[in-house]
């Protein structure tokens, strides 16, 4: 299996973070995929090509930890990309709520 667990919602509260810019004093670091819940179970192409997408905004995955657990809010197609290229780990920015 890709990730730990294939989701489709966010279950930790609002972070306030909806922009890429919003989001570019959080370090990205290395996650595994393994270690990732995906809050989302399908990838749509109009999420991915709009502009708050990471694809055009920002260069990292962004990750959500709650409870221990680590989500993954935005950068799907990225993490796909990264699996079929037989690649085990993201690079991400880890927003830590816990």
């Amino acid at each position: 299996m890709i990730f730990k667990s294939v989701g489709d919602e966010r279950p930790y509260p609002d972070h306030g973070r909806t922009t890429p810019k919003d989001w570019a004093d959080v370090p990205p670091r290395q996650v595994h995929l393994d270690e990732l819940v995906t809050t989302k179970s399908t990838l749509d192409l109009r999420s991915l090509l709009s502009e708050d997408s990471t694809f055009y905004g920002d260069l990292f995955a962004h990750v959500v930890r709650w409870k221990g657990t680590m989500y993954l809010e935005d950068g799907l197609h990225r993490a796909l990309r990264a699996a079929l290229g037989q690649r085990n780990v993201l690079h991400a920015r880890v927003l830590d709520l816990t």
